[in-house]
C-alpha cells in the first residue's frame, strides 16, 4: 500500500514539476499569431509586386528568403519541443507504473534481491532521464522564443518593404514608362534591350570563361530574355585577382550607363544594385554556393 502511495505521489511530483514549464510554453504558443500564414499572404504580395514591377525586387526576395528561414527554423523548434513534451509525460507515466523503493521498501523486501536491486536501478535511471528532458525542455522553450523573436522581425521587415516599394509606385511606374515594355524577338529569345546591353558588354569586356542569357523555362529574367551573366571564372570557383578586377568594373559599367541601356539591377560578389529601390549596393544572403552568391559572375537584368 505504502509503494502504491510512493508512486503516486513520484507521479503527481513529476508533472508538478513539469506543468509550469510546458503551460507557460503552450500559453505562448496560443497567443502567437501563425507567422506561416502571415508569411504566405505576404509572399503573395511580394509576387504581384514583382509582376507589377517588371521582374523580381531584389530587397524584397532578400527579405523574403530570410523570412522564410527564420519562420522554418521556429517551426522546427516548436515541433522539437512538442516531442520532448510528449516524452516527459510518458516519463511521469512509467514512474507511476513502475512505483518508487524507499529505503523502507529495501529493508523489508524478502525475495529476490536481483529484481529489487534492478527496479531501483531503473527508477535511478528514469529519475537522471527526467531531469534531463526538463532541462531540454527549458533550453527548448529558450531557444523557440528566440526564433519567434527572429521571425516575427523578419516577417515585419518583410511588410514594410512591401509598404515602401508601394509608397514609390508612381516612381517606379515611371522607370517602367520610360523603357517601356519589350518582348524576347529573334532566333536568340532576348529583348532587344538585352540584346544591345550584351553586345556592348562584349565589345568592351573580354570574356574568357564565357556568358549566358536566355535560359528556358527559368522564372526570373532569364526566362524572359531580360538577363545575362557575365562568368568571371569557370566550375564555380572564386575568380582570380584579374578576373575580379573584370568584374568589379563590369558591374560599376553597369551602374554607370544604366540609364541609357535601361539596366534595371546587377548581382555580383553576393551583393545587388536595384534601380528601382535606388538604394545603392545591399548584401545578400548566403544562398548556398559561389554561383548561387554571384561570386563567380555578374548578373544584369534588363527593364
Amino acid at each position: 500500500m505504502r509503494s502504491s502511495r510512493s508512486a503516486t505521489l513520484a507521479a503527481v511530483l513529476a508533472l508538478l514539476l513539469l506543468t509550469p514549464v510546458m503551460a507557460g510554453a503552450t500559453a505562448q504558443r496560443a497567443a502567437k499569431p501563425n507567422p506561416e500564414a502571415e508569411l504566405k499572404k505576404l509572399t503573395s504580395e511580394a509576387a504581384q509586386l514583382n509582376k507589377d514591377y517588371r521582374g523580381q525586387v531584389q530587397s524584397l526576395e532578400e527579405t523574403r528568403v530570410q523570412a522564410g528561414k527564420a519562420t522554418a527554423s521556429a517551426k522546427s523548434l516548436k515541433r522539437a519541443l512538442a516531442s520532448a513534451e510528449t516524452d516527459i509525460v510518458r516519463f511521469a507515466q512509467t514512474t507511476y507504473m513502475g512505483g518508487v523503493l524507499d529505503d523502507g521498501n529495501l529493508m523489508s523486501f524478502d525475495g529476490d534481491a536481483n529484481l529489487v536491486l534492478g527496479q531501483a536501478a531503473t527508477m535511478s535511471y528514469l529519475a537522471s532521464q527526467r531531469a534531463t528532458q526538463l532541462n531540454r525542455i527549458k533550453e527548448l522553450i529558450k531557444d523557440a522564443k528566440a526564433a519567434e523573436k527572429a521571425a516575427d522581425s523578419k516577417i515585419a521587415k518583410l511588410k514594410k518593404d512591401i509598404i515602401d516599394l508601394k509608397s514609390q509606385r508612381v516612381r517606379i511606374e515611371g522607370l517602367l514608362a520610360k523603357y517601356g515594355f519589350q518582348t524576347p524577338s529573334g532566333s536568340g529569345g532576348l529583348t532587344p534591350r538585352t540584346v544591345t546591353m550584351r553586345n556592348t558588354v562584349l565589345q568592351n569586356f573580354p570574356m574568357p570563361y564565357g556568358y549566358g542569357c536566355l535560359r528556358p523555362g527559368d522564372p526570373g529574367d532569364h526566362g524572359t530574355g531580360r538577363a545575362c551573366d557575365f562568368m568571371m571564372s569557370s566550375g564555380g570557383r572564386i575568380p582570380t585577382e584579374e578576373a575580379m578586377e573584370r568584374g568589379n568594373r563590369l558591374a560599376q559599367w553597369a551602374i554607370t550607363n544604366g540609364t541609357r541601356f535601361g539596366v534595371m539591377y546587377i548581382i555580383w560578389q553576393q551583393k545587388y544594385y536595384d534601380v528601382r529601390t535606388g538604394a545603392g549596393w545591399k548584401l545578400m544572403s548566403n544562398r548556398g554556393g559561389n554561383t548561387a552568391n554571384h561570386l563567380d559572375h555578374v548578373h544584369i537584368s534588363m527593364f
